[in-house]
């Protein structure tokens, strides 16, 4: 679908207006807990509540973005508070984000006894009657939820749908070409006229309307097309006007109104349950808010029919690892990449997973495996292939092939800051090549100034060429850009002790100790907490230890 031209503070304006509540909510499903369903409040958790107990709890929950338990806590406070509107109106909206589109009927049936102008209220009553096919109340309610751009746009799409559906193909059309607003209403009319007409068996309109809304955006519509067509063969009105919900849901969240699209897709759901494209954009939202286990449950639900069921399973993989389910995550991808060897996307996204694990000698094969299922060997961009194959050759010490791929990578993309930071530091460190090594760095850091960690790596090799004194000044500005690096600070602490500052060096090395570093690295972190640097001599440089090779190499 195409993206909305509108601004964030106007979808916030449009999120306001429509009545969600400060601290959003987000959804897994009834049918589909999160992880942290075992922490759900059972019955006789929510009968030992007061009500401001069960009232801050939910607002905890919200905060921690647990619909399930918001949802769960605000009825437990409203049927100790039934005349409470506030515990309604945040018991309703928490029902509608969790899923729970049945208990959200109920709620907005009471909400309306009350307001009868509550338009979120009146559209999730609209939804319920299009399910139900009750075209005449659907139109009723869906046009007193209209009021801004965006729920002007849905709730005439909407009611165009359910006079489709009471057999009213005319007005249907005419509905949704009365509307008018902004520049990008008139894609979505043609698509859903378009669709209607279609279902209506008058292909010849919806092919003028389907070749105008590709005119007005050709990068967008072909899905849209694509399961427009799907819709027509099977003659499902509901999936329709799911479809509707899901392009305003889908839209949204790529411009920043998750609040809102969370409704939307969350009732385009109740609506078709197997939309695929609707359960991708709710996965996807998820993860844009740091929700991997919740966005695992979505891609869990993806039909295996569906042709975007592959797309699912290399998303799920990804979110699997970031819930630390990197074994699980690591079959799955196996499991996409028997049924076709050269799946680049599912190849990098498991050598990605293997590399972040430290699985260095695996890592090393899978991307190997993509190299060879690369169509166009001199593409630049495969470059990245290299490069993250070397670096897993030289954690699996493999250090001749390790070169050779950076090299490559570098020939692909000769000014690549990884790559010239990658390089020239393990020259440095294996002192060889320091002049070219340096200078690699030194581009590097041209390019990438504020990148904390190629920093890092110019101040670490002029301490590994005992040049401490600019050791220390580049040290300190990595740690200025990365404060957080537990490897950084090491190194800065280091580097202090070298030039003398040894309680600024023993400070260093505490910060780095309670950073959490590495379990290797832990015990001599302490080590130099306790007893500073033994040999407190400068130790022989790197290009010291590359001239002591020549001469062992003479003397051989």
């Amino acid at each position: 679908m195409p993206a909305l031209r509108c601004t964030r503070s106007h979808l916030a304006a449009v999120a306001l207006a429509a009545l969600l509540v400060p601290g959003a909510v987000w959804a897994q499903t009834p049918e589909h807990p999160t992880d942290s369903a075992a922490q759900f409040p059972t019955n006789h958790d929510l009968k030992n509540l007061t009500t401001s107990g069960s009232y801050l709890a939910a607002r905890h929950a919200s905060v921690e973005r647990d619909a399930a338990s918001a949802a769960a806590f605000y009825r437990s406070a409203l049927r100790t508070d039934p005349k409470n509107n506030e515990l309604l109106d945040r018991a309703f909206i928490s029902s509608v984000a969790e899923g729970d589109i049945d208990e959200a009927v109920k709620l907005a049936e009471r909400i309306l006894a009350v307001d009868k102008s509550n338009r979120v209220a009146r559209l999730v009553i609209g939804v319920q009657d299009l399910k139900q096919k009750k075209w005449a109340a659907a139109q009723l309610n869906v046009n007193q939820s209209i009021r801004g751009p965006i729920t002007d746009l849905v709730a005439t799409l909407l009611s165009g749908w359910a006079a489709y559906g009471a057999g009213d193909t005319k007005n249907a059309i005419a509905s949704i070409d009365k509307l008018t607003g902004p520049e990008w209403y008139p894609l979505f009319k043609d698509l859903h006229a378009g669709m209607i007409d279609e279902l209506a068996g008058k292909e010849k309109d919806a092919g003028v309307r389907f070749e105008r809304a590709y005119k007005l955006d050709d990068s967008m519509l072909r899905v849209a097309d694509a399961y427009a067509r799907w819709l027509s063969r099977n003659k499902d009105d509901k999936a329709a006007a799911a479809e509707a919900l899901y392009g305003i849901g889908a839209t949204l969240t790529r411009r920043g109104g998750e609040d809102l699209a969370l409704v939307y897709l969350q009732l385009a759901l109740y609506l078709q349950p197997s939309h695929p494209l609707a359960l991708l954009s709710l996965a996807d939202l998820y993860e844009s808010v740091k929700k991997p286990q919740m966005a695992i449950k979505i891609y869990e639900r993806v039909p295996a029919s569906s042709p975007l069921k592959r797309n699912a399973q290399i998303q799920l993989a990804t979110d699997l690892d970031a819930a630390d389910r990197s074994e699980e995550a690591i079959k799955i991808l196996k499991g996409v990449i028997a049924e076709d060897s050269k799946d680049l996307e599912a190849i990098m996204a498991l050598g990605n997973i293997e590399r972040g694990r430290k699985k260095f000698a695996d890592c090393a094969q899978t991307y190997s495996q993509a190299i060879d299922a690369l169509p166009d060997a001199t593409d630049k961009n495969n470059m990245f292939y290299y490069y993250y194959r070397g670096i897993c050759e030289e954690r699996s010490h493999q250090w001749p092939k390790a070169e050779a791929d950076m090299k490559k990578a570098l020939e692909l993309q000769p000014d690549q800051p990884h790559v010239l930071n990658y390089l020239g530091y393990s020259w440095i460190d294996q002192g060889i090549n320091l002049d070219e090594g340096m200078k690699m760095i030194k581009r590097a850091v041209e390019q990438r100034p504020d990148d904390g960690y190629i920093v890092d790596s110019l101040g670490w090799a002029y301490y590994r060429l005992g040049n401490y004194d600019e050791a220390v000044k580049n040290l300190e500005r990595a740690v200025d850009l990365k404060p957080e690096d537990p490897t950084i600070n090491d190194h800065l602490g280091d580097a202090y002790w070298k030039v003398g500052r040894k309680l600024e060096a023993k400070f260093q090395w505490a910060h780095a100790r309670d950073l959490k570093p590495e379990p290797d690295d832990l015990p001599k972190i302490e080590a130099k907490i306790e007893n500073g640097m033994q040999d407190d001599s400068a130790p022989p440089s790197a290009a010291a230890a590359a001239e002591k090779k020549k001469d062992d190499d003479k003397g051989g």
